[in-house]
C-alpha cells in the first residue's frame, strides 16, 4: 500500500511522526513524508533512507501574525496536491489539523475513510467554519487522534477518536541515565525545552528567578523573537543565573536532562491551556518533578499523578512555593508515581499503536 504521511514543519520539528513511522511495516507499504523545510536549512535526513520524500522549501519564521502566514499556506497547499495527484495514494495520515483543511476537499472527495487526522492543535477553533471542517474530517476519517483528551470538547462525538501521546518511545532507554550520570547542585536548576514562546509569562519568571539565587533557569531551545526579547530583558535586569542554550537535537535531551532538576513546563494561552506537551512525558520518564500552570490540563495531570506542582508565575510566592515543594519531596514516593503515571501513558499508547499497525486492513 502507498501511504502518504503530511507534515506541516520541519521534519525535526515534529517528533510526533515517529508514532506512524515506527509502527507502519516499511517492508510491505510503500511510505512518503512530505514536511515544510521553513527556515531552508538542511538537516540530517540520513535516517530517512527507506522513505519517499517531499520537501515543501519556503521560508515562514513561526511568530508573525496570520495575515503574513497566507501566501506561504497556500504555496505549502499547492505543493501537497500536487504530490497527491501524482503519486495516487491509497491512504494518509494528516499530522495537524491545518494541511487538512488546506487540502480537505480531497480528502472528502477522494479519500473519505482513507486517511487518519491527527489532531494536536486547538488554536483556530475561534472560527466557526473552522470548525465545521474540522468536524467533517472527524467524520470523514478512517481513526482520529487526539494528543490531549482536553481537545475532545472541539471534536464531534466519535468512536474513532483515540488519544495517542506526545512521547518519545527512545527516551525509555535512557531512563536511568539521570541517576547514573546525574550531576548535583547546591541550586535547584529548572529548565525549559522546545520551542520558546510565551513572552510575558517568562518574563515573570526570570524576574523572580534572578532574585533568588537558589535557583538557576536554563533555556534549551531555537530562538526566534520571543526568545531573542527574552535574552534581552535578562541582560537589561542582569539575571546572571538565567541560561539560554539555543537550539538542539532531541537526542541531546538526555546531556542537559542530567543537569536539570525541575522541568519548566508552564505556558500560558488557550491552546496550551489544553494541550499535552512533550515535557510531561519527559518527567515522568526520567522522573523529574514539573511545574504546569495552573488551572491548564497538564497542571491537573500532574497534580493527579502527584508528579509536579500547578502554579502561577505571577503570584507573589511563587518561587518559594516552588522551593518549599522541591525541599519537601519525598524520592521514593514521587518515583513511584512516575512509573504509575508511565505505565497508563503506555497501556493507552499501545493500543493506538495497534491501530496504525492495522492502517488500511479494512480501506
Amino acid at each position: 500500500m502507498k501511504i502518504l504521511i503530511v507534515g506541516f514543519t520541519k521534519l525535526k520539528y515534529m517528533p510526533y511522526k515517529n508514532f506512524y513511522l515506527d509502527n507502519i511495516d516499511h517492508k510491505v507499504n510503500d511510505i512518503h513524508l512530505l514536511y515544510w523545510n521553513r527556515d531552508c536549512k538542511q538537516e540530517d535526513l540520513s535516517q530517512y533512507n527507506s522513505l519517499t520524500l517531499h520537501e515543501f522549501l519556503c521560508y515562514q519564521e513561526d511568530e508573525v501574525p496570520k495575515k503574513f502566514k497566507l501566501h506561504s499556506f497556500l504555496k505549502y497547499r499547492t505543493y501537497v496536491k500536487s504530490v497527491i495527484q501524482k503519486n495516487n495514494y491509497d491512504f494518509i495520515i494528516i499530522l495537524h489539523t491545518l494541511p487538512g483543511i488546506l487540502i480537505i476537499d480531497d480528502l472528502l472527495k477522494r479519500y473519505s475513510g482513507k486517511y487518519i487526522l491527527d489532531y494536536r492543535d486547538s488554536t483556530y477553533e475561534e472560527f466557526l467554519l473552522f470548525k465545521k471542517m474540522v468536524h467533517l474530517m472527524v467524520r470523514n476519517s478512517s481513526v482520529t487522534f487526539v494528543s490531549s483528551d482536553a481537545f475532545r470538547k472541539y471534536l464531534p462525538s466519535d468512536k474513532r477518536i483515540y488519544t495517542s501521546h506526545n512521547i518519545l518511545i527512545d527516551s525509555l532507554h535512557h531512563r536511568e541515565d539521570k541517576d547514573k550520570k546525574g550531576i548535583p547542585s547546591e541550586k535547584i536548576r529548572m529548565a525549559f525545552w522546545g520551542f520558546i514562546r510565551h513572552e510575558e509569562i517568562n518574563k515573570k519568571i526570570i524576574a523572580q528567578v534572578t532574585k533568588d539565587k537558589r535557583f538557576e533557569l536554563h533555556y534549551y531551545g531555537r530562538e526566534q523573537e520571543t526568545a531573542l526579547n527574552l535574552k534581552r530583558y535578562a541582560k537589561e535586569i542582569m539575571a546572571d543565573n538565567v541560561y539560554f542554550h539555543g537550539e538542539y537535537k532531541p537526542e541531546d535531551r538526555y546531556e542537559f536532562i542530567n543537569n536539570t532538576d525541575v522541568i519548566h513546563n508552564i505556558y500560558n494561552d488557550n491552546n496550551m491551556m489544553l494541550a499535552m506537551g512533550n515535557k510531561f512525558y519527559d518527567g515522568i520518564i526520567f522522573r523529574l518533578p514539573q511545574l504546569c500552570m495552573k488551572g491548564s490540563f497538564m497542571g491537573e495531570r500532574v497534580e493527579k499523578f502527584q508528579v509536579g506542582l500547578m502554579c502561577d508565575p505571577r503570584e507573589e510566592f511563587f518561587l518559594e512555593n516552588v522551593y518549599k515543594y522541591y525541599s519537601n519531596l519525598d524520592r521514593n514516593a514521587f518515583n513511584n508515581n512516575c512509573d504509575i503515571a508511565l505505565d497508563s501513558v503506555l497501556k493507552e499508547y499501545q493500543y493506538g499503536v495497534n491501530i496504525v499497525k492495522n492502517i488500511g486492513k479494512n480501506v
